[in-house]
């Protein structure tokens, strides 16, 4: 909070003094004659600082204080944050509406509404706009729309990430029809970008009607905590069709769409975190699927071995463990950035590195429904792996299954569909993919999860692996039928309650220790490093959505 209000007495001061510092100049023009031929240009430039003025004013002081008060930033403001202190370069800040209808044409503010450009983040080019509520509330229209498909342009045309700071009433009601083209116009540029370089939206204040499917089409979504919402249709709607009454909190808050939905993948608690935050994700991503992942520095050696690694399973397959801090132990500096971590928490899907290189983890939580694969873990990790093949970024899974959770609830909700979209996605991805299994991989779920038959590249198993069919129990229940099941069981679990057999069968690459783990991995992720994958030409497959 006092980084927050220092950071706006700052901004509020410097605004203040190009106030008074243009004000002294023009003054001290007009007492200057200047001689005709250079009149022109000189009224030129003062209205042209007139209208840079206005552009970084936007809605005016007022405005900008009650966005102040709602504990919110201005557009400009959350750029300064976001971006390497002076690398903003901005397009079109003197761009107005056209429009002349319902005495709009006596409001023409430059900018109209959005602050767009480029600039760099730790050194790597990215291309933004911001939204700014000041003006007409963020509104969309057609000058507005036109602005976010210029830098959406640009970031294909030379492959650098797009990022939305979204904070927006919607469209522009005065403009019409002109202001839904705008938005489709918008939407296509996401289809358009999708897979071609990463795109990223931030909702920071309201998101509402079709607002919303830009975000929906992006890669990731991040919400700011109380001052952000998104929903299809508002709360007075919702009331005046369904007769239910639902704050905007409720129904597209953070919470909602972080916990619930799945439609954002991280939260930020205010506007400054949130900024923090995205500049860590992006640090994560390649600037374009023509690149590969970015890598950083690192002490942590490869031949790192973690002993703790040796003891983290639990030796009764029944008790939990958190499969996120053995992934943390695998992982550069034990850093792991988890993406949707509310969200489906049975599954584990997020970022880390590996000698500095950038790798997705997909990975079973056995502290969450026994870490079974059920609709919503299926969809959010389908989503993520098939994000990682579009960007280069290699594939570590981490496996302990007992299988698909059952239930009427899971059938009647499309489980085989959603389960099936996952395994479609491990099947479709080209990138390195390496697996380990730390215990349970029973079933089909076993095949799921980058199963050697769904082409992963390298598949290790832990002493502690079950790969089977099913658990021991259950099987000798049908295989015996009731008959000798606690002296069947323990036959069936010595035979198939280990690793051996799919080890035999070359299903698993090796059965390793545990803390070896990182060093095996670093050094297949080197061999597999310029790794080429020819397939079937099409025109694109059809995965079961």
């Amino acid at each position: 909070e006092e980084a927050h209000g220092a950071l706006i007495n700052t901004y509020m001061a410097g605004l203040a003094r190009s106030v008074r510092l243009f004000a002294r100049s023009s003054s001290s023009n007009a007492a200057l004659a200047a001689p005709p031929h250079l009149a022109k240009a000189a009224s030129v430039r003062r209205r042209l600082e007139e209208q840079v003025l206005a552009s970084q004013l936007g809605g005016g002081e007022q405005r900008i204080a009650s966005q102040h008060n709602r504990g919110k930033l201005t557009a400009r403001e959350r750029l300064e944050l976001f971006l390497d202190p002076g690398s903003f370069r901005e397009y079109d800040a003197l761009k107005a509406h056209r429009c002349i209808d319902f005495g709009m044409q006596e409001q023409v503010p430059p900018g109209d509404g959005v602050v767009t450009g480029h600039g760099l983040v730790d050194g790597r080019r990215v291309f933004v706009f911001s939204q700014d509520f000041t003006v007409f509330g963020g509104s969309l229209s057609e000058s507005h729309a036109e602005k976010i498909c210029k830098v959406m342009d640009q970031a294909m045309l030379v492959g650098a990430p797009v990022i939305g700071l979204n904070d927006s009433g919607g469209a522009r009601i005065q403009e019409g029809i002109a202001s839904l083209a705008g938005y489709a116009e918008v939407f296509q540029r996401n289809v358009e970008a999708s897979g071609v370089v990463p795109q990223l939206s931030v909702i920071m204040g309201p998101c509402a009607g079709g607002a919303v499917y830009s975000p929906a089409m992006t890669d990731f979504t991040m919400m700011v905590d109380h001052t952000s919402y998104m929903f299809v249709t508002g709360p007075e709607v919702v009331k005046t069709v369904t007769n239910e009454v639902i704050t905007a909190e409720e129904l597209g808050g953070s919470r909602t769409h972080t916990r619930t939905s799945g439609v954002a993948h991280l939260s930020a608690a205010n506007d400054l975190e949130a900024m923090s935050a995205l500049r860590r994700l992006v640090g994560f991503l390649p600037s374009s699927n023509r690149e590969p992942p970015p890598v950083r520095e690192t002490e942590d050696s490869r031949a790192r071995k973690d002993s703790a690694l040796d003891r983290i399973v639990p030796e009764d397959p029944n008790v939990p463990y958190d499969m996120g801090a053995l992934v943390r132990r695998v992982l550069d500096d034990r850093e792991l950035l988890e993406v949707s971590p509310s969200y489906a928490k049975n599954i584990i899907t997020g970022f880390g590195r590996m000698e500095g290189a950038t790798v997705g983890i997909v990975a079973n939580q056995p502290q969450e429904l026994a870490g079974c694969l059920d609709i919503d873990a299926s969809a959010k990790a389908a989503r993520f792996v098939r994000f990682c093949d579009c960007f280069n970024i290699p594939l570590l899974t981490f496996v302990d299954v007992p299988g698909f959770l059952p239930g009427r609830a899971q059938e009647h909700g499309g489980i085989i569909r959603h389960g099936a979209k996952l395994l479609f996605a491990y099947a479709e991805a080209t990138v390195p993919k390496v697996t380990v299994i730390t215990r349970k991989a029973y079933g089909g779920a076993y095949d799921v999860m980058s199963s050697k038959h769904l082409r992963a590249d390298v598949n290790y198993a832990w002493p502690s692996a079950e790969v089977a069919v099913m658990g021991a129990k259950g099987a000798v229940e049908i295989i015996f039928r009731g008959k000798n099941v606690e002296e069947e069981t323990l036959r069936y679990e010595a035979k198939f309650a280990n690793p051996l057999v799919a080890a035999q069968r070359g299903f698993v690459d090796a059965v390793i220790s545990p803390s070896e783990t990182r060093t095996r991995i670093c050094e297949d992720l080197e061999l597999l490093r310029d790794k080429q994958v020819q397939r079937p030409w099409k025109k694109h497959s059809n995965i079961p959505l």
